[in-house]
């Protein structure tokens, strides 16, 4: 396909939207996202596929690829528009408290899409409204005072992703697991609860059994904001050489 730059096809972004078609249902790529989101909360990322998504809109399978030519387009449409719902109404006036509420948006976002955290981590998110949410966390973080150079930004940047990423990557299938009806939770205990309470006597593992007897369900949101705290103060008081 012949494009104004040569053979490479256009970020979906780039790409006018196609000309309306005297069809009873139009089309957008902005429905078409919004529609595959609300798929893709129900059924999963596996549970996502151009037929069902065509079926759901009332329309051809066919006819979405004049929008999005394969599923890793789509994937990058429904992406950005959770970005966009990150986006709202997280400039603060000081870098701090953008920071955190970019990242407690983010969290909840991911709780709210659960398939968004199946897809941090992986390849960029170049969309405008993640390069949007970048820019914003970015030019935050470089106003911490530990933060002194572009060197320090970029590693400040990879400590608070990799927080992020791992965080909410590990919530959410904590999640997953506890609704899960293949996950028993009593079964699992009285298979292996014996094992680890005989592990446990032999006094080899004094912390983790400290962690396992008097350790206390620690509430997931408190313990992701002290977390989120604790990397920031990083941020700020790292010494330096």
């Amino acid at each position: 396909m012949d494009t104004p730059y040569g053979s490479a096809l256009l970020p979906v972004w780039e790409r006018p939207e196609p000309q309306p078609r005297a069809t009873p249902v139009p089309l957008s790529r902005a429905k078409i996202a919004a529609t595959a989101i609300r798929l893709a909360d129900v059924h999963g990322l596996d549970g996502l596929s151009v037929r069902k998504l065509a079926k759901e809109l009332g329309v051809g399978p066919m006819r979405l690829y004049d929008y999005v030519i394969n599923r890793s387009e789509l994937l990058d449409l429904m992406v950005d528009a959770v970005y966009a719902q990150i986006a709202e109404d997280s400039h603060r006036s000081e870098w701090r408290a953008t920071v955190l509420a970019i990242v407690h948006r983010t969290r909840d976002a991911a709780l709210d899409h659960e398939w968004f955290s199946d897809l941090l981590g992986g390849r960029p998110h170049l969309g405008p409204h993640a390069l949007a949410v970048g820019e914003s966390t970015a030019a935050a973080l470089s106003q911490a005072p530990g933060v002194r150079g572009i060197d320090d930004l970029q590693r400040a940047l990879g400590a608070l992703n990799a927080f992020i990423v791992g965080a909410l990557r590990r919530e959410v299938t904590e999640r997953r697991t506890a609704r899960s009806t293949d996950t028993d939770v009593t079964a699992w205990q009285a298979a292996l609860g014996p094992y680890l309470t005989s592990m446990l006597k032999t006094g080899r593992y004094p912390t983790v059994a400290r962690l396992v007897i008097d350790g206390a369900h620690l509430d997931a949101e408190a313990t992701f904001h002290h977390n989120l705290i604790t990397i920031l103060d990083g941020i700020t008081s790292r010494p330096h050489p």
